[in-house]
């Protein structure tokens, strides 16, 4: 079982200092994959878990900060492919949390990441798979303790694909967090987008959603996706106005994917040379 595709970035398993993005929210993932812990005296909420190899790296992360493993309640995920769910199983048993994630991603996480209707299916690395995965359904609220994070289905990069958002708050000033899911239009050879319409209004639909949402910051999956640590670092150094912080984030973000998948079922459509 293959922890990450092969060629898969360094990145992916380098470490990164964690580090407080806003409020409650601190980010406690790898140079080049994201995990976001959101925090409260009464449990935590964890947003993916990263490769299978880099549990133990989260877990220190998150002691690093000052929290205990055992008290996060919850672990989300955005799709279940293995370099965001592979570590979940580990991260759910070490912590004794309940798994979340759309139904159709619950079905790909509880069959390590088996998932036929996948677009990458048969490339994507299987991963450990975790059992007993809640299901949240489309704008479902999941709540811990005084923690509230809605689910925002996505469709597209895979069937199961979610984006989350919460607030958090600093100083009496609370904004709107995104975690974005993935909307890249990646597949095995010979798969075509095309070839399905309802999968194409399905994606199409969720860049739109993602384009919609109250977004003051945003996360993704792949944090080079949206520039994450570079703007954190700038904002660390005293950038005025914080860089973190971008209401359009989400928009660009959209209109950047929409432009990918366009061009995606562009070449699709043309004749053979």
């Amino acid at each position: 079982m293959a922890a990450v595709r092969p060629g898969a970035p360094s990145s992916w398993t380098q470490p990164h200092t964690p580090f407080r993005l806003y409020g409650n929210t601190w980010y406690v993932g790898t140079q080049g994959l994201s995990a976001i812990l959101v925090t409260s005296p009464q449990g935590h909420v964890l947003i993916d878990g990263t490769a299978t190899e880099n549990a133990a790296m989260i877990e220190a992360n998150i002691r690093a900060l000052g929290f205990r493993v055992e008290d996060v309640r919850l672990i989300l995920d955005s799709h279940a492919h293995a370099d965001h769910a592979g570590a979940i199983a580990r991260l759910a048993k070490d912590s004794g949390a309940v798994v979340g994630a759309s139904v159709a991603g619950a079905k790909a996480i509880e069959a390590g990441g088996d998932d036929p209707d996948d677009p990458q299916h048969g490339e994507a690395p299987r991963f450990p798979a975790a059992a007993g995965v809640r299901r949240i359904a489309d704008g479902e609220r999941v709540q811990v303790g005084p923690l509230a994070l809605t689910a925002h289905y996505t469709p597209g990069h895979t069937p199961g694909s979610t984006s989350w958002t919460w607030q958090s708050c600093e100083r009496g000033r609370c904004l709107a967090m995104v975690y974005a899911d993935s909307l890249t239009p990646l597949s095995r050879e010979g798969f075509r987008y095309g070839d399905d319409a309802r999968r194409v209004a399905g994606f199409r639909q969720a860049i739109k959603a993602v384009a919609g949402l109250p977004c003051d910051i945003l996360m993704t999956p792949h944090p080079d996706a949206n520039g994450l640590l570079d703007r954190a670092a700038a904002r660390d150094r005293g950038t005025q106005p914080d860089p973190l912080v971008d209401r359009e984030a989400c928009r660009r973000y959209a209109a950047r994917n929409a432009a990918a998948l366009d061009e995606r079922l562009a070449k699709e459509h043309s004749p053979p040379r």
